[in-house]
């Protein structure tokens, strides 16, 4: 059997009918292939709460093709006055085949248990472990449930009807940059902030801008309501003379507000101008546009709430 300090992790997700094709979108650019139903095994290190679809992971201490394997590596914790908790993942499926139903999930956890050194608490653990089943193998190591941090930003002092929800604007950041270590992100149609919000609670260095200064001061009043910090500038995108590695733009929409197909042209020419990569909310296609700005489509997907259908595009 082979032992590792978290080089590897278990990845547990979910998301619903309508969200399959954003999950899969920002799982691809978070992880950068195509991820399994379920769970999957992964190098790169992201954090559980980070994508409002990954629900767990598992930073593997122990891999083995049986638990028996498994439980021998388990005296290696030796845990002197602290308390655990194990978690069998519940999408793990036997070795052999078949899954773990909520009962042997539960006998797991108990078994295991018994091969480390410390005292086992359900409630209040002062160390989380996880177990895990997957392309023939078991792996064992440390445990994280994501907390929905988004859902926390979801009250905030300025609502606007249209802006992109929490959920969708943390995915979009997360499409946008993959990596934050280093880049430099603007929004420079931000309206109330909701994406702005979303990327300074996770690290991103990002900068605002948006025409409407009642926007601007909408998104000021979001972002310190959340103890951020964050630069928001009223004017137009093309007024823009900085440059970026990435702009994440949702277009205006015309069924909302009074731009005209020349003004949106203007907005994907000058996101040419200013970034490199470009991620683009579009209610409407805009493949025509982004040929004629210079711009190569590397990935797209969709999110869907009801009837109304939003296209995440991003372009290089």
């Amino acid at each position: 059997m082979e032992m590792r300090s978290s080089e590897s992790f278990v990845y547990a997700y979910t998301y619903s009918k309508e969200e399959h094709s954003l999950c899969m979108l920002e799982l691809r650019s978070l992880f950068g292939e195509e991820v399994p139903e379920g769970l999957f095994l992964s190098g790169k290190d992201i954090p559980a709460g980070r994508s409002p679809f990954i629900r767990e992971k598992v930073g593997v201490f122990f891999e083995a093709e049986t638990l028996t394997e498994i439980s021998a590596q388990l005296g290696q914790l030796k845990l002197g006055n602290e308390t655990f908790k194990i978690i069998c993942l519940k999408s793990s499926e036997l070795p052999e085949g078949g899954a773990i139903d909520y009962k042997e999930r539960r006998l797991i956890e108990r078994e295991l248990g018994q091969y480390i050194e410390g005292e086992a608490d359900v409630h209040h653990p002062d160390r989380m472990y996880g177990i895990a089943a997957l392309n023939g193998k078991w792996y064992f190591g440390s445990y994280d449930r994501s907390e929905a941090v988004w859902l926390q930003h979801i009250k905030k002092p300025r609502q606007y009807s249209t802006a992109l929800s929490t959920r969708l604007a943390r995915a979009v950041v997360n499409i946008a940059v993959p990596d934050p270590k280093g880049v430099s992100v603007i929004d420079p149609c931000c309206g109330i902030g909701n994406i702005l919000v979303e990327a300074l609670s996770m690290g991103v260095q990002i900068s605002g801008r948006d025409i409407n200064p009642l926007a601007v001061t909408g998104a000021r009043e979001n972002i310190a309501y959340f103890g951020l910090i964050g630069e928001v500038a009223v004017g137009p995108i093309e007024k823009v003379t900085a440059r970026y590695d990435t702009a994440v733009i949702d277009l205006p929409y015309n069924l909302y507000t009074h731009i005209t197909h020349e003004e949106q042209e203007s907005i994907i020419q000058s996101a040419r101008r200013i970034a490199d990569r470009c991620v683009f909310v579009t209610i409407d296609p805009i493949d025509r546009e982004l040929t004629n700005a210079g711009f190569k489509v590397i990935d797209r997907g969709f999110a869907v709430k009801s009837r109304f259908k939003r296209e995440i595009v991003v372009c290089i």
